[in-house]
């Protein structure tokens, strides 16, 4: 299934093109080069497959005549924000889902949901409280996804250090993000 950064090139809203593709599967196969794009896989999330849940939201689309199964935009949202080091880290996370205008927001709490993970719901919320008023983002939505959020504070980018302790989420936002340096 077509994950990550390449989902989100082809719903055509990566900020940047790449010809690093990545997938996810239950064994992925060695990276794999092939007319210049390097094909990466990475497992479905462990949560996912205690669940059965490996094609939760996976849409089956046609591309030049081939039927691909690629993350729908809101697996997608939180998929990047799960494991940001695929897309392309946070400028580009940040640059690509602002490009987008509509969630199904019940879809993307459900799956953030299913994978388990105290640090991803906190920044999906956080990403989703930043849009709520551009994709009219419900307060029952941030409720649940605060109710799962780390109980002490969590980097929202390990390697990094330092930042700001927005209210609610228990989520250290690097200043470059808080602030959009980028924009």
């Amino acid at each position: 299934m077509l994950s990550h950064h390449t989902a989100v090139q082809f719903h055509g809203r990566a900020h940047t093109v790449w010809q690093q593709l990545s997938y996810q599967a239950t064994r992925p196969a060695a990276p794999l080069t092939f007319r210049s794009n390097v094909f990466r896989g990475t497992r479905f999330p462990a949560a996912l497959a205690d669940r059965d849940a490996h094609m939760f939201d996976v849409l089956t689309l046609e591309r030049g005549n081939v039927l691909l199964r690629v993350a729908s935009l809101e697996r997608t949202l939180v998929d990047v924000l799960n494991r940001p080091r695929y897309p392309g880290g946070w400028k580009e996370v940040w640059r690509s889902l602002e490009s987008m205008a509509f969630f199904e927001l019940d879809r993307v709490v459900q799956y953030a949901f299913l994978l388990k993970n105290a640090t991803t719901a906190a920044r999906v919320g956080f990403f989703l409280e930043q849009r709520r008023d551009v994709l009219v983002v419900d307060e029952t939505h941030l409720a649940g996804l605060r109710h799962h959020r780390p109980r002490r504070p969590h980097h929202l980018d390990r390697p990094k250090r330092g930042g700001r302790l927005p209210p609610d989420w228990n989520l250290v936002v690097p200043t470059e993000v808080m602030e959009r340096t980028w924009a």
